[in-house]
């Protein structure tokens, strides 16, 4: 392709009128075509997108811009900060004479600024604790999340019914637990003879799924107060979109508590949200760093209700992108739905890698201009290929891109810098103060406590009614025994009496018969 024709062929498809984001410089031919900007309409920002490129290519900067702009023009944004490497977004780039140069070259002014931040936590540390209840998720939603068969999702079904019906709130998972224990022992008949029986395998296993989540940390998510998503679509006085950063720097080793909250953040916003129709601009865009920790360990039903949901929530205004090192990391049903893809480079240091490669430039449109799976590798650090949708909703062309450096600091914020904002948060005093108000467990405790003390009573009760009835007897004894003896001791003196007296009658008779006689 000609210079002039692969001129024309940007020009039209990245240059137009209407707010927009500036990426880079058009590159032909491995020098950058000076005032040929990259740019991409903030009406399409909704339609998702990746970034992908092997480690140190530049990822996390090409993120740092979109965030940037992004909040420049009024759309907060929610970033998951995995290497805890985003954080300088909240301070004014230092700039440097070889950051000019790079403007310079592609005819952009470089200005330093930075953008508001929020600070979000899983942890409970360093920021506003983010928290769902169980009972938000809904029993699908929880069956899904801890990879349960039907069976085992409709035992979760009947013991949410049976919560709801008796207000039992299930806030955290110690409330879920209570009630699978219940279920298996006190409360078994009672459920059972409502809602069907339970089969106790089926508590079991549900029981040590929900531990295995716990041991990823679940238990400080799952509680209150809960996180209101209406939190993150925030401007400051400026008119600035709040950046939320979501620092999860021990999070690589617990992908299903990473899967857990993102499921549960994408379904609440999709909710929460109203149908916003073709926007001018999103109404906030979210950047999932790592994004092979959502999928790795995902069961196909929940990589089913992922897909359902990046299908979805677009209409609502919302914006997906996710950043990996590969475009094999996201599947392929959700890989198709990315409007924007951004490839920094990828390595080649094995056969498998440069099988890989070759599989990953098929992910792009086609180029008159560009050997793909060639220039995957020859890449330089802050380049990329770029590809998207136009302010006309059509694909982009594929172009080889000089992107633009950040306008905030590069490096981290101090510790010190980062207590200061978290200082000055308005959201941490709404979120962050413990609330462990009744709920499944305290209800259930207080129920099996009460049983057991009537029982107890009961018990009670017969032991005594029993020892009274002794007693009773006891005495009825003593009262016969002593009875009897009296009876007999009165009979014997009589039967004694009689002889003595029939004796002496019969002397006296005797003696009287022979006075008579004689």
């Amino acid at each position: 392709m000609s210079k002039e024709k692969f001129i024309a062929e940007i020009t039209d498809a990245y240059q137009f009128e209407g707010s927009s984001i500036v990426m880079g410089g058009a590159m032909h031919d491995a020098s950058v075509e000076k005032d040929l900007l990259v740019k991409i309409p903030m009406k399409t920002m909704n339609r998702h997108g990746l970034i992908a490129g092997a480690t140190g290519t530049g990822k996390t900067k090409t993120l740092q811009v979109l965030a940037e702009q992004l909040s420049a023009q009024g759309v907060p944004s929610v970033l998951m900060d995995i290497k805890g490497d985003l954080s300088g977004i909240a301070a004014v780039g230092e700039g440097h004479p070889k950051i000019d140069e790079r403007h310079e070259a592609m005819g952009l002014a470089f200005e330093a600024s930075n953008s508001p931040v929020e600070f979000l936590s899983l942890s409970g540390k360093n920021g506003v604790n983010l928290r769902a209840t169980v009972s938000e998720f809904g029993p699908v939603l929880f069956s899904k999340i801890l990879g349960l068969s039907d069976v085992q999702a409709g035992v979760v079904s009947v013991l949410f019914k049976y919560c709801d019906d008796n207000d039992f709130p299930l806030l955290d998972l110690k409330d879920m637990k209570k009630v699978l224990q219940y279920a298996s022992n006190e409360g078994q008949d009672k459920i059972e003879s409502e809602y069907g029986k339970i089969s106790s395998s089926s508590v079991g296993a549900i029981m040590r799924n929900i531990v295995a989540l716990e041991q990823q940390g679940a238990e400080v998510f799952f509680g209150e107060k809960s996180f209101e998503v209406e939190d993150l679509i925030r401007r400051d006085e400026e008119g600035k979109g709040v950046i939320s950063i979501l620092r999860v720097v021990d999070i690589q080793d617990k992908p299903k508590l990473f899967s857990t909250f993102m499921l549960q953040m994408l379904a609440e916003i999709y909710a929460s949200f109203p149908e916003k129709g073709d926007a001018d601009k999103p109404e906030l865009v979210l950047f999932i760093d790592e994004a092979h920790l959502l999928f790795e360990e995902a069961s196909d039903v929940l990589l089913d209700q992922v897909e359902a949901i990046v299908k979805l929530i677009r209409s609502k205004g919302i914006g997906l992108f996710f950043v990996t090192q590969n475009p094999a990391d996201i599947p392929d049903d959700i890989l198709g739905q990315l409007g924007m893809k951004i490839q920094h480079a990828l390595r080649a240091f094995t056969a498998k890698d440069r099988k890989a490669i070759k599989l990953a430039a098929q992910n792009y449109p086609e180029s008159d201009h560009y050997e793909v799976d060639k220039l995957l590798t020859e890449l330089g650090i802050g380049e990329a290929l770029i590809t998207a949708l136009s302010d006309k909703g059509a694909p982009t062309p594929l172009v080889h891109t000089l992107l633009r450096a950040p306008q905030s600091r590069m490096g981290v914020l101090s510790d010190a810098e980062i207590k200061h904002i978290i200082s000055q948060s308005e959201l941490v005093p709404k979120y962050n103060e413990v609330v462990d108000r009744e709920s499944a467990y305290e209800i259930l405790n207080g129920k099996i406590k009460s049983a057991q003390e009537e029982e107890h009573q009961e018990q009670m009760k017969k032991e005594q009614e029993k020892a009274a009835k002794s007693n009773s007897s006891s005495r009825t004894r003593k009262s016969e025994r002593g009875g009897i003896g009296g009876a007999l001791k009165s009979e014997i003196g009589r039967e004694a009496a009689n002889v003595l007296t029939r004796g002496l009658l019969g002397v006296l008779g005797v003696k009287t018969r022979r006075r008579k006689f004689f």
